[in-house]
């Protein structure tokens, strides 16, 4: 029952954005932003009984994941902006995240080794 559950809040609340967004673009886009996902899957973690470490846990790994997802954001709209086809645009934007996700990777392994050894 919490997988319907989850699933039919989910589509509304994706459902509810992208109809803002087709009306008002750049309000669309904030609502887009806000941590809707990471909140909602916050609340299905604990309502179906797991640990605040493991919250926590989630939290910090959205947190982490961040700086990547903006550079994807970035890369789309440049992409956009220059008239690329949008499955090109967003296939640029994947890219550029799972390679700032590997560099950001390799910079934290080098900052532990120089600073925590």
């Amino acid at each position: 029952m919490y997988v319907i559950t989850k699933i039919i809040a989910s589509a509304i609340v994706i459902s509810v954005v992208t109809e803002i967004s087709r009306r008002f673009p750049s309000y669309g886009g904030i609502i887009a932003a806000l941590p809707l996902v990471s909140l909602l899957s916050i609340i299905w973690l604990y309502v179906q009984g797991e640990e605040t470490s493991t919250l926590s846990k989630f939290a910090l790994g959205v947190l982490w994941g961040f700086p990547a997802t903006a550079v994807l954001l970035v890369t789309v709209y440049l992409a956009l902006q220059n008239s690329i086809h949008l499955f090109t645009s967003i296939g640029l934007g994947v890219a550029s995240w799972m390679a700032f996700l590997w560099v950001q990777d390799l910079v934290v392994k080098y900052v532990k080794v120089l600073f925590f050894n």
